[in-house]
């Protein structure tokens, strides 16, 4: 009974959480159409399956640029989105700052910072310019014009420095009803090489996510233990 008690727990906790942070455009060129809209959730992208999402922050560009939320739902569960209305050509870098989650099955906290890039009238200079993020993942393919089966290369910045051997999370927001063929290729796994830089070829189109795990620091919980968190860089990009 125990033996089948933690398979089923295994199961249940084996694949990712990601905050998934996607927009309705990554390249703005119809001056009647700037708006862009931000849908900011808590899930596992794959499966397809929400959980709930306190008040995160969002911002663009930098921290001293916020951006208002609006709460919404997603998968049944409570999520975000925020807008942004592009006034010039540019690169813009929108990111989200949210509340650490607790989570029991693994007793840590996590705590992940997405970012997403978008153009617009076609400006591309800086895309491969950090934010300065204490964690962070700095695009080294351009991130806002990929096809499926491109290779996507990433560098993970740890307090602005290379983050050698370091996991990257990866999958696909899967709107497709697409069936992995095990639960082991629900979530893909690279690691960065000595330089911090990773590689991934997206086989679909559709948007995918990576997060960097860096394991680093405590928060106290509410029982009044002290617990590791997770502490994640990631970035959204669209494969078309």
């Amino acid at each position: 009974m125990k033996k089948i008690m933690f398979l089923l727990f295994a199961t249940l906790y084996a694949n990712a959480h990601f905050l998934t942070f996607m927009s309705n455009t990554d390249n703005v060129s119809n001056p009647k159409q700037t708006k862009v809209d931000l849908d900011i959730s808590f899930i596992h992208p794959f499966e397809q399956t929400g959980m709930i999402m306190e008040k995160p922050e969002v911002f663009v560009n930098s921290k001293n640029n916020k951006l208002n939320l609006t709460q919404t739902t997603k998968l049944d569960h409570k999520a975000w989105s925020s807008s942004y209305d592009i006034k010039a050509p540019g690169v813009y870098k929108f990111f989200v700052q949210p509340q650490p989650y607790f989570e029991p099955a693994e007793e840590k906290f996590i705590s992940h910072v997405p970012k997403l890039i978008v153009s617009s009238f076609g400006l591309e200079d800086g895309w491969d310019e950090p934010l300065g993020l204490k964690y962070e993942i700095i695009p080294m393919t351009k991130p806002f014009a990929l096809y499926s089966g491109n290779l996507f290369q990433g560098k993970v910045l740890h307090d602005g420095k290379p983050a050698a051997n370091t996991e990257v999370e990866v999958e696909l927001y899967n709107e497709f009803g697409l069936k992995a063929p095990s639960d082991a290729h629900i979530t893909q796994v690279v690691k960065t090489d000595e330089n911090g830089v990773f590689s991934f070829v997206m086989n679909h189109k559709g948007w995918w996510g990576f997060a960097a795990l860096i394991e680093e620091g405590e928060l106290k919980h509410s029982d009044g233990k002290m617990y590791p968190i997770e502490n994640g860089a990631l970035i959204w990009v669209k494969a078309y």
